[in-house]
């Protein structure tokens, strides 16, 4: 508990920066929604003039895009990358700063077991997660409410502001499995702003080609909103990839950790 405690009180800053931050860009992008509904005639002959694989990179997709959910949409493509760095940062930093910070000999050391303090650390790292997802979640709606033109469903809007969690828990997974192979990660901050674009610029990739089957190389394309939208679920097979990937790399920090040398210099 004493470790749960002191993780939780770790990440609490670094928890309300992203989570305002989250916030801010929602905002940014719901305060244009006015101008893009009333002028979307206008709109719709400009991005018309770009390449379908290029509207297609950035999840515009002209049937629903001047629609509050279309247009939101839009804007969770911008949301979820800061979300995933934040929830990168999170899991690299989950075992690779008690090496960083020289702590390690001093933790281990204490009368309780690996397993127990990789527990402690990943549900400290979970629970800041859902705290940002929580408040985001609240203020997106508000957003929403505060912006619309028409009516619009709650409960796909929910399911859409979902998809940024469940990317986080993916990239959470990814770096507590980093953190626990790679010796001694020296700035956190470059391989998770490495790390996350480059699964990005793949989701990007594999939009432009159509290939369904290149959405698996990239969590950020598991969640495809426009199917959100018109079927008010997720993509079962996508899905459960995510969770598999979770899973996956959950079990094998466990495996590693518990066995690993670690030295505190």
């Amino acid at each position: 508990m004493n470790i749960f405690m002191h993780e939780l009180r770790a990440y609490r800053k670094s928890t309300m920066i992203w989570t305002i931050s989250l916030i801010m860009i929602a905002a940014l992008f719901m305060s244009f929604y006015p101008s893009f509904s009333k002028d979307a005639e206008e709109f719709t002959k400009l991005l018309e003039g770009y390449p379908e694989a290029v509207r297609a990179a950035f999840g515009i997709n002209l049937d629903n895009f001047f629609s509050i959910l279309g247009f939101y949409c839009y804007a969770l493509s911008f949301i979820t990358l800061c979300g995933a760095i934040q929830a990168m940062n999170i899991g690299t930093s989950i075992v690779s700063k008690e090496v960083r910070e020289k702590t390690a000999d001093f933790l281990l050391t204490k009368p309780v077991t690996r397993t127990t303090i990789l527990t402690a650390k990943l549900l400290a790292a979970f629970v800041s997660i859902v705290v940002t997802n929580l408040v985001y979640l609240a203020a997106a709606i508000l957003l929403a409410y505060q912006v619309k033109t028409v009516d619009f469903s709650l409960n796909i809007f929910i399911l859409l502001s979902l998809t940024v969690f469940f990317i986080q828990l993916i990239f959470l997974a990814i770096g507590m499995i980093l953190s626990v192979i790679v010796p001694k990660i020296k700035s956190v901050l470059t391989v998770s702003l490495g790390t996350v674009f480059a699964f990005y610029f793949l989701g990007m990739f594999s939009a432009t080609t159509g290939d369904e089957a290149k959405r698996y190389i990239s969590p950020f394309k598991y969640f495809d909103t426009a199917y959100i939208i018109e079927n008010a679920s997720f993509e079962m097979a996508y899905s459960l990839t995510g969770l598999s990937i979770i899973i996956v790399a959950i079990l094998a920090s466990y495996m590693v950790y518990r066995k690993k040398d670690i030295h505190s210099v």
